[in-house]
């Protein structure tokens, strides 16, 4: 497959009009976007003025399928055509159906699942999970440096990025942060006035930044020899991004509360908060609920998702895909890149310098859709549909992008 058609630097004349009626109507949490898309294709995008690119942003490790996916368009048709919403005062099959089929995934069948419509909404479930099955006595919470669970505010309080918690607390219940992957130090940070640990299986938000093997089952012993909860985080990780359905599963470790979204719905919104043991019936009648958790469309899409992702081997072609995509960038030698991180098709590029914003621009000017999501890191995480050919058109273009932003 040839690279994307590479555009131009700077918007076009559809994307600049189409920027300034964003920064006139909307907040300005995002700053103002530099490309607008229009439409998508498998793993390609066009922008407003027509600017073919490869997607490796995904979403950001959303769309699990690429965009436009038969099997997703067609479940989301079919179900808003026959039922819409119910609210959770009903129930329907879809949620029933998924739920099962999550279950079925994770082996477990005590398991039980609150659906959401959002990561840090399945976050939020999980820590008044945790801190109803504790009790009032054990109020504290342990989480990682840098790790990253959501923007509301008890989502916000385990958040371990200072420049962006910091300005909005404080938050009411104690945290207590140890370095990711530092055994010694979690264990420190542990006792009995912990109601619960949450960490990220890999820091996606971070840069793509793993832990040390056998980091998790280190978790599940501290939270095993003190009764805190285990609160595992793989909204970024699941749903067969790492080239397993589940991160967790690689590692042989099942935590006590699993969260997951993002790759579940295949771009419409769906989380979910997953029980195991104790935890699976720790919430009562009233103790939680979403207006929107559980929606039929977005239940639909995830289960059309993961008829898909099994079908279609998407599992097994994440990790070959990865492996071929991770080997192609690391091949190329070039003086500006560290390292690749991570497994599958979630890789993160490290950089020897602060150059990631650069990287981002001038690739997106090559045709190719990535997301600097630190200083000195790229975050890759395109459809788990990506293709070998495409990957290696990312590939061949990557020197002459790192060498355009090599100072």
């Amino acid at each position: 497959m040839s690279a994307p058609t590479a555009s131009a630097d700077g918007p076009g004349e559809a994307t600049r009009a189409l920027q300034e009626r964003f920064q006139a109507a909307l907040m300005p949490t995002y700053g103002v976007p530099p490309v607008a898309i229009a439409r998508g294709e498998g793993a390609r995008v066009w922008d407003a003025d027509g600017r073919e690119y490869l997607d490796l942003i995904g979403g950001i490790a959303v769309s699990a399928l690429g965009h436009g996916h038969p099997a997703l368009t067609k479940a989301v048709a079919d179900q808003a055509a026959t039922l819409a919403h119910t609210s959770n005062l009903f129930l329907h099959e879809r949620e029933v159906e998924l739920a099962e089929r999550l279950i079925a995934l994770l082996g477990d069948p005590g398991a039980r699942v609150f659906l959401t419509n959002s990561g840090t909404e399945a976050n939020e479930a999980a820590l008044k999970l945790a801190r109803k099955a504790a009790g009032p006595g054990r109020t504290v919470l342990v989480a990682a440096e840098n790790g990253f669970h959501g923007r509301t505010l008890g989502a916000l309080a385990v958040t371990g990025k200072e420049a962006i918690r910091a300005p909005f607390g404080p938050y009411g219940t104690e945290v207590r942060f140890f370095p990711h992957g530092d055994a010694e130090a979690l264990r420190a940070a542990v006792d009995g006035d912990t109601a619960a640990v949450i960490v990220e299986p890999v820091q996606g938000e971070a840069g793509v930044v793993p832990a040390p093997d056998g980091y998790l089952a280190d978790v599940r012993a501290v939270c095993d020899e003190t009764g805190a909860a285990f609160i595992l985080d793989e909204i970024q990780s699941g749903i067969g991004r790492t080239g397993h359905w589940f991160a967790h599963q690689a590692a042989g470790v099942r935590p006590d509360i699993l969260t997951l979204a993002k790759g579940l719905g295949g771009g419409l919104p769906i989380g979910a908060c997953v029980g195991f043991g104790r935890f699976a019936t720790a919430f009562a009648k009233g103790d939680h609920g979403s207006t929107f958790g559980g929606n039929p469309v977005a239940a639909a899409a995830a289960l059309a998702v993961l008829d898909t992702v099994g079908s279609d081997d998407l599992v097994g072609n994440a990790a070959r895909t990865g492996a071929a995509l991770a080997d192609g960038i690391r091949a190329t030698g070039h003086p500006l890149l560290a390292g690749v991180r991570g497994t599958g098709l979630w890789l993160g590029l490290a950089l020897t310098a602060d150059r990631a914003a650069d990287v981002q621009a001038r690739a997106a000017a090559h045709g190719f859709l990535v997301n600097a999501v630190a200083p000195d890191a790229v975050r890759l995480a395109p459809p788990l549909t990506l293709t070998a050919d495409q990957a290696a058109s990312f590939t061949g273009a990557l020197p002459a992008i790192l060498d355009e932003v090599t100072p």
